[in-house]
């Protein structure tokens, strides 16, 4: 699992003080993109190719705010990958508690030219960096 820290910062808070609820999915795009760079999988790099991965869906199981100036932990992991379509699990949690306060998923697919792709069958190299990981994931 890969981890991506982050700052909570005042202009993320709503009127209760804590961090608004549409800042966490800006969060996971964060450490999605982390998550790929660490990959090897610049997300730079594949747009400059022409490939882009937008979401399909994403969801968020809030259970217990985040506060300005908080630090958490955002850990990522694919949950599910074919080479067309990618689904990561998100845990944000706590730095100093080690405490969850979201829970997240998300989906995505795999577009070039405005149609779907297979990096298993367009880009081998792509493909394989996320099977590695995978096939480490479970280890």
């Amino acid at each position: 699992m890969i981890v991506y820290e982050r700052k909570a910062f005042y202009h993320e808070t709503d009127q209760m003080g804590v961090i608004h609820h549409s800042n966490y999915f800006r969060w996971l795009e964060e450490a999605r993109v982390y998550f790929l760079d660490e990959l090897g999988l610049s997300y730079k790099k594949m747009e400059e190719i022409g490939i882009i991965s937008p979401v399909v869906s994403i969801s968020a199981d809030y259970r217990k705010p985040v506060k300005f100036d908080d630090v958490v932990l955002i850990y990522i992991k694919i949950t599910k990958y074919t080479g067309i379509k990618l689904e990561l699990e998100y845990e944000i949690r706590d730095k100093q508690t080690d405490e969850i306060r979201v829970i997240a998923s998300s989906k995505h697919c795999f577009i070039k030219d405005n149609s779907i792709v297979s990096l298993k069958k367009e880009y081998p190299d792509f493909d394989k960096k996320f099977l590695n990981y995978v096939d480490n994931q479970e280890k």
